[in-house]
């Protein structure tokens, strides 16, 4: 099912609430801040001194350093509860929030809910309470390796990204190992193909590297010119949601196929080049919308969710 951009009216903003303050958390809050379907909150951090904090102090928001014990204490749950954490913090806060029954909505390759990529899966019609936004690079690339492989006899995959070592923190580090098997997880999920291999490069290249994902693929007989076409309609889509998306190349040498992708971060807080966090947590955020937008019809319709 693909993306649908159809706006719904929502009777009132979904309460939320952000776990995890650092970049792609704050960043998530500024996202967040800008959208009249969400509520924000609470914003929970386990560092009183985290930029992510302050930052969310400034806009206005209530914030705490209690990490999620502070989400699990309100008296009321959060309709919707953002983990910006790490993999194996995810796999820790999942059995704590399930029974609240709210959305979890997960950006840590913890592999634990249901994997979307918006132009792929569509963001309306989810089938349990904790949605998986697998990767940056799973997001840049699932889509392209979704079309390719519905098109072409694709026989290998290999994805390959490359953040700027200042956008990639400390979470992003200890996930190294779950952001690769999740990434390559999606791209087989999303493509039937088996032959598959992730890679994530940190670069401390000066000036820092914007996010830029190479998908190198197998495919018989290709033509480079009609892999363009498929993958020049693929931006198209993703770019609804997140404008920066651009196709920099496509080369065929015999079956050997290449697409360089690069992600440009339209965001109040972080550099251009962040392109990484900025596509995940815009995915995020228009799942978190929808969402919205399905208890508004709900509502209006007397229907429980």
């Amino acid at each position: 099912m693909g993306l649908t951009n159809a706006p719904l009216e929502v009777v009132e903003p979904v309460t939320v609430a952000v776990i995890g303050t650092g970049a792609i958390g704050r960043d998530l809050v500024s996202k967040i801040d800008r959208s009249p379907s969400l509520d924000l909150r609470l914003v929970a951090g386990r560092n009183p001194e985290s930029a992510g904090l302050r930052y969310a102090e400034r806009l206005g928001y209530a914030t705490t350093a209690a990490g999620i014990g502070a989400v699990l204490a309100t008296p009321r749950p959060f309709d919707v509860v953002f983990d910006a954490t790490s993999a194996a913090s995810h796999r820790d806060h999942w059995p704590l929030l399930e029974p609240l029954g709210t959305l979890v909505i997960d950006l840590t390759p913890s592999k634990v809910g249901e994997m979307v990529a918006p132009t792929v899966t569509g963001v309306s019609a989810t089938t349990g309470r904790n949605v998986n936004l697998i990767s940056c690079g799973g997001q840049a690339s699932v889509p392209v390796v979704h079309a390719l492989a519905a098109r072409f006899p694709v026989s290998y995959v290999e994805v390959v990204s490359t953040v700027a070592s200042d956008v990639a923190g400390r979470a992003t580090r200890l996930n190294l190992d779950e952001y690769v098997a999740t990434t390559g997880h999606a791209v087989t999920a999303f493509s039937g193909v088996r032959d598959v291999k992730a890679i994530l490069n940190i670069s401390p290249a000066v000036p820092p590297a914007t996010f830029r994902t190479a998908v190198h693929a197998r495919i018989p007989g290709a033509d480079a010119a009609a892999v363009r076409a498929v993958v020049d309609a693929v931006a198209e889509e993703v770019r609804s949601f997140a404008p920066g998306y651009e196709v920099t190349a496509v080369t065929a040498v015999g079956d050997r196929v290449t697409i360089t992708l690069r992600v440009m971060a339209h965001s109040d807080v972080l550099p251009p080049y962040a392109g990484n966090l900025d596509i995940i947590n815009s995915a995020a955020v228009m799942v978190a919308e929808q969402h919205a937008a399905r208890l508004g019809s709900a509502s209006r319709s007397g229907v429980a969710q």
